[in-house]
């Protein structure tokens, strides 16, 4: 084995670089030269790193602080307490030279030196990063020997979610999975959960959601939500639209008197948007001939006789089509008589006695209104 003799530089001279004054060596081979560099400037133990026992007996060693746990992005301040004993003081990253006293070796401008003085040795590295995770020696020099103490650092990174399946549409009945993916330290838990209509609480607690036989009621918005103890949850929305086929409510029969409005109603529920066609026995309606208007709204359709004649009573078909099928309902329009209406009638202010008349008309003059009404639809 070559053997490596050397004198260390007087204090002035700490961290002075190969071939100044400070140095003198004798070391056969380029790679004792390299031993030689990092146990003079490094100060690289040639014995052994402080135990528990030589921290309690021993003047002189060096006492880093607890590991370190630091966000992304922010600064870790790494502290080694010393005392009078300490001749020369370093700090390592793995077998890299960050300080030596206050010397600066260090080619990344993030590291600083903070304190430099008797009882107390740190540095700064700022804006930290996953890369900057992993162990720091703190190395000094004491009258006996060189002793070391270390400190881990540790990265957090709040959660981020990476990559997420796009918003689809599919029609019912289909096979649906939603992939969201997510990074951060400590690896964060990814959770899904249907939002609308209404929040039906979680629906998947891993990073993939399946839905098997996807219905009608399973549409609408759902979250991915990236969570660790870093910093708040990264939330992200996927919407499901779910195609089906058209479905209607029974329609209404609707009562009109011959000369008078009458409006028929009908709704669909469908996705996409249902179109509407209305039918009297086999025959299609067009909107605006023989005095008829068919009006859609947003899944609703109103076919209006603006003159109801004798002919317009019956029997009248709505029926809802999209492009996944087709359903109908039937509604009746009938003939509601005059006697009816008038029997139904309140004047403003006025206030219908027992008989249904309006006030101030006797119950005889009342009766021959009525017949006098009849007379006229007679003839």
């Amino acid at each position: 084995m070559g053997m490596c003799v050397m004198d260390f530089p007087r204090r002035g001279d700490w961290g002075s670089r190969p071939g100044s004054p400070g140095w003198r060596m004798g070391c056969p081979g380029s790679r004792w030269l390299w031993l030689c560099t990092l146990r003079l400037l490094c100060i690289v133990p040639a014995g052994e790193p402080v135990q528990r026992g030589d921290r309690d007996t021993n003047a002189g060693f060096p006492k880093a602080m607890d590991n370190v746990t630091v966000r992304q992005g922010d600064n870790a301040v790494l502290r080694c307490a010393i005392d009078s004993g300490v001749t020369r003081v370093a700090w390592l990253n793995r077998s890299s030279i960050l300080y030596a006293g206050k010397d600066k070796w260090a080619t990344d401008p993030r590291v600083v030196l903070l304190t430099n003085s008797k009882t107390e040795y740190s540095i700064e590295i700022q804006g930290v990063d996953v890369y900057d995770e992993g162990a720091y020696t703190c190395s000094v020099q004491t009258h006996n020997h060189p002793k070391t103490s270390q400190v881990h650092v540790i990265v957090q990174v709040p959660p981020q979610i990476v990559n997420i399946s796009n918003s689809i549409s599919v029609n019912e009945g289909s096979n649906v999975t939603l992939l969201c993916l997510a990074i951060g330290r400590p690896e964060p838990v990814v959770t899904w959960r249907h939002l609308s209509p209404p929040v039906r609480g979680f629906a998947s607690e891993d990073e993939y959601l399946e839905i098997t036989g996807i219905s009608k009621e399973q549409a609408g918005d759902y979250e991915c939500q990236a969570v660790n103890e870093v910093s708040s949850p990264d939330v992200r929305k996927v919407q499901i639209i779910v195609n089906y086929a058209p479905y209607m409510s029974d329609g209404r029969s609707v009562g009109a008197a011959v000369g008078q409005k009458g409006i028929l109603r009908c709704e669909a529920f469908a996705v996409p948007l249902a179109e509407f066609e209305w039918y009297k026995e086999e025959q299609r309606l067009s909107n605006g001939l023989n005095g008829v208007q068919i009006k859609n709204i947003d899944g609703k359709s109103m076919l209006t006789f603006f003159n109801v004649s004798e002919e317009d009573y019956g029997n009248y078909t709505c029926v809802a089509i999209n492009k996944l099928g087709f359903s109908n309902t039937s509604v009746l329009l009938f003939e509601e008589k005059t006697s009816t209406i008038l029997a139904n009638w309140k004047g403003p202010g006025a206030v219908q006695d027992h008989n249904n008349a309006p006030a101030g008309m006797t119950s005889s003059l009342w009766l021959l209104v009525i017949i006098f009404v009849h007379f006229l639809f007679k003839f």
